[in-house]
């Protein structure tokens, strides 16, 4: 019998992955019990109406041929002034790398900067694909944990710390997803320092850039950073276009040029008629505002909700569509947790260990429901809280 290659078995090894408790709560959702979803990070609207007409628009004019490798030039523009807008950095197309969302462009920057064998660092609270994207890419990592009493701020002494003699690159995500936390100035700095002092790339996930509060720093920015950094970015979040696959890739012109290969033999061009749209929508910035200010209104209605609530500490949660609660003071295993939790309020939320260790005894709180779906849900937890405590006692 023939088999796969090892490659694909070790991009996801075998074992729980924290996100049972989300599939269980949208199982139970669907078969008709009022369940509040707050464990996944999907807008509860639909994209813009501007940009869905923009893509009519361009599929009814004949957009829909084979395109450009690196992504069609109207669009590539676009995403050079939001990078240059992003980052700091007058950016160029020639900078910029088209993908089928953040996830191909960070795909991209590892198979760029990492060849079999060779090491890398991530910091953590991360994103759940990081590990995967390495393992892919036949590299071997090192989870840095960004430490809750830190509000989840990168320690530069710790990533030094873990750099092997093949350590290559440094993954980080600012504003960061899951725990909500925005790099300080004064972290992002040691980190150029350390990439700088020891010739590593810099790989930044910034697809919240937007969702920061006018706060973001991008370390692209920092001096001596840009001819090492590649940004990967996403209209997913900012523009309310999860679904159509449209990310990408910031960084060094060199850098760019040979990741065009990258295109050639995994999408060979991208869906002509989504780059139009794309395009428009970032010309326009459609719905980029109102976004940022239901996020940034929602996050402030369900912290006052929360506040002064016995035994829960609000970390991090300042960006981002994602707030982080500390409830290990009740529950140290924030998996039993989240699962008490859905049964005994049905309220879906991720367990923290989900994303690393330094989130563990925590639970995410997605923001993608309505304010009356945050304050019902805030409801519902100081209730369980209270209730919990109770039993334990």
């Amino acid at each position: 019998m023939t088999t796969p290659s090892k490659r694909l078995e070790g991009i996801i090894p075998c074992g729980k992955d924290g996100w049972e408790v989300h599939f269980a709560a949208w199982k139970r959702k669907e078969v008709g019990e009022p369940i509040i979803i707050l464990s996944v990070g999907d807008h509860d609207f639909d994209t813009p109406g501007e940009t869905v007409e923009a893509c009519v628009a361009a599929l009814r004019s004949g957009h829909h041929h084979y395109t450009q490798l690196p992504g069609i030039p109207r669009l590539r523009e676009a995403m050079a002034r939001a990078s240059t807008r992003c980052t700091g950095v007058e950016t160029s197309a020639a900078e910029v790398l088209v993908t089928p969302g953040g996830q191909l462009a960070l795909y991209a920057a590892v198979q760029g900067t990492l060849d079999r064998g060779d090491h890398a660092v991530a910091v953590a609270p991360y994103y759940a694909t990081y590990p995967g994207t390495f393992r892919a890419a036949e590299a071997d990592f090192t989870v840095v944990e960004a430490e809750a009493a830190d509000g989840f701020q990168p320690r530069a002494e710790a990533i030094e710390a873990a750099l092997k003699p093949n350590t290559r690159a440094i993954l980080i995500n600012t504003p960061n997803n899951p725990t909500g936390a925005i790099y300080s100035r004064k972290s992002l700095e040691a980190i150029a320092d350390l990439c700088i002092r020891h010739d590593l790339w810099l790989l930044s996930d910034e697809v919240y850039w937007t969702l920061g509060g006018g706060h973001h720093i991008s370390p692209r920015a920092l001096p001596g950073m840009a001819e090492r950094t590649l940004v990967v970015n996403s209209m997913s979040k900012s523009h309310g276009m999860t679904g159509w696959r449209m990310g990408w890739l910031t960084g060094p012109e060199s850098m760019i040029a040979l990741l065009v290969s990258l295109n050639l033999v995994t999408t060979y061009g991208l869906t002509g008629f989504i780059q139009q749209a794309a395009a428009e929508a970032l010309e326009n910035d459609y719905g980029v505002k109102q976004i940022a200010d239901t996020y940034n209104g929602r996050r402030k209605v369900f912290l006052d909700a929360i506040r002064g609530l016995n035994d829960i500490t609000v970390r991090g949660s300042e960006g981002g569509m994602y707030v982080m609660l500390d409830v290990s003071a009740i529950e140290r295993d924030d998996e039993k947790f989240a699962w008490a939790f859905l049964d005994a309020e049905k309220v879906g939320v991720m367990p923290g260990s989900s994303f690393g260790d330094a989130a563990a005894g925590h639970i995410r709180v997605s923001l993608c429901q309505p304010d009356d779906m945050l304050l019902e849900a805030a409801t519902r937890l100081r209730r369980f809280a209270s209730s919990y405590r109770s039993k334990a006692a």
